[in-house]
């Protein structure tokens, strides 16, 4: 029988080192709980970073999969297939936009967002030099297009020169949005709440004021919601808290809920306008599988009343958290929304406290230089949120 040392050193030894990863071998999971291959077992406040929203174990999803291996699980894009065409009617319905182009991850979803915007803008006046406002402090993949408008200097260093025709501006600050608008600006892209930055939610009127601009000068407003879509915050995605619809909005994570799929959401003014056959494609993107995964999810969701069950347990999950910055010296303030939270530290490394929460039974993990994340999956109960707490406090203590 091989234990996690001898696990970990197979894996050293045969996969590139691009993750410090923590010492845990992860065997299986059940409900909000992991167990690791020597027995240890886990409450999982990271949820694989926002993807397994339903938990782990869901028969129901389980048997949608293995039902779908049984007919087809490949086909291209040559052909329709029966689960792309129920998964996109059902993200259509849920968003509220117009046309959905299936991805096999998040990064890709930003890279097909930003071509959308550039074919949107070149159909209207021909120019190839268009440029793109994005935010510091932002991240949005690790891809060379998706890297270009990440707002964070460490990760693009070593791997410039990246596109050309990006500008950087504040996020939460419209003045320096509206400072970088060129006569070239073809899009602006955020987060709607700026997750490995740090957990800053958009402020209601910083974003009311990016669309008001992206109105007034028929620029595309990009909302990356990976991973504070599809219920985490308390709505499908979180500007429909704000009431600011985008034309392009980006979604993965939790969209599959373990399966790896994004997409890119165009509305009707943007879909007419924009990218036509020839213009993008993908040989995984939108296969059996990963549709019949992002079709069950939205059927779980609804059925589960998930959306509605994060926003009754969110003010629970607020307070605990706001307990523990009361408490402790070294927190010094909570913010986010829903289930998508993160408590500030300071005089402490927020690796050492996600380390011993680690080995404390308890996963969280960090966002920014000083954040420890909280991004379960959407079914904890409020014995899981005492829980978390009670774990979380033992290691501050």
């Amino acid at each position: 029988m091989w234990n996690s040392s001898a696990y970990m050193e197979l894996a050293e030894q045969n996969v590139l080192h691009t993750y410090n990863r923590f010492p845990v071998v992860l065997k299986k999971g059940e409900g909000v709980y992991l167990e690791d291959v020597d027995g240890k077992k886990y409450l999982d406040f990271g949820a694989g970073i926002a993807v397994f929203a339903l938990g782990y174990g869901n028969k129901a999803y389980n048997d949608a999969l293995k039902s779908q291996i049984d007919k087809i699980i490949h086909t291209s894009n040559l052909y329709y297939n029966v689960p792309l065409a129920e998964a996109a009617e059902k993200l259509v319905q849920k968003s509220g936009m117009s046309k959905v182009f299936f991805t096999n991850s998040g990064t890709e979803a930003i890279e097909g967002a930003i071509k959308a915007a550039r074919k949107y803008a070149y159909n209207k006046d021909g120019r190839t030099d268009h440029e793109i406002i994005a935010m510091n402090h932002s991240f949005h993949g690790r891809s060379v297009g998706a890297l270009s408008v990440t707002g964070n200097a460490h990760y693009q260093e070593p791997f410039k020169p990246l596109m050309g025709g990006v500008r950087f501006a504040d996020f939460n600050d419209l003045e320096s949005v509206k400072a970088q608008v060129t006569d070239r600006t073809c899009a602006i892209i955020l987060e709607t709440v700026q997750g490995e930055g740090g957990i800053y939610p958009a402020k209601p009127e910083f974003l009311q004021g990016v669309k008001n601009l992206c109105e007034e000068k028929d620029i595309l407003l990009i909302l990356d919601e990976i991973q504070c879509g599809m219920g985490r915050t308390g709505s499908y995605f979180a500007w429909q808290q704000y009431g600011v619809a985008p034309d392009i909005m980006t979604c993965a994570k939790a969209l599959g809920c373990g399966v790896p799929v994004g997409a890119f959401v165009l509305n009707e003014k943007t879909a007419k306008a924009s990218l036509v056959p020839g213009d993008h494609g993908t040989t995984y993107g939108g296969n059996p599988l990963a549709c019949a995964a992002v079709s069950k999810v939205f059927d779980l969701f609804e059925e589960k009343k998930i959306i509605e069950h994060v926003r009754e347990l969110t003010p629970y999950l607020e307070q605990k958290l706001d307990g523990l910055v009361e408490k402790y010296d070294c927190l010094t303030a909570r913010r986010g929304m829903g289930f998508m939270q993160g408590l500030v530290v300071a005089g402490r490394p927020v690796s050492e406290i996600v380390k011993k929460a680690l080995d404390n039974g308890l996963i969280v993990i960090s966002a920014g230089a000083d954040v420890i994340r909280f991004v379960p999956p959407l079914i904890i109960t409020r014995e899981n949120i005492d829980e978390m707490a009670a774990k979380l406090e033992q290691v501050l203590s």
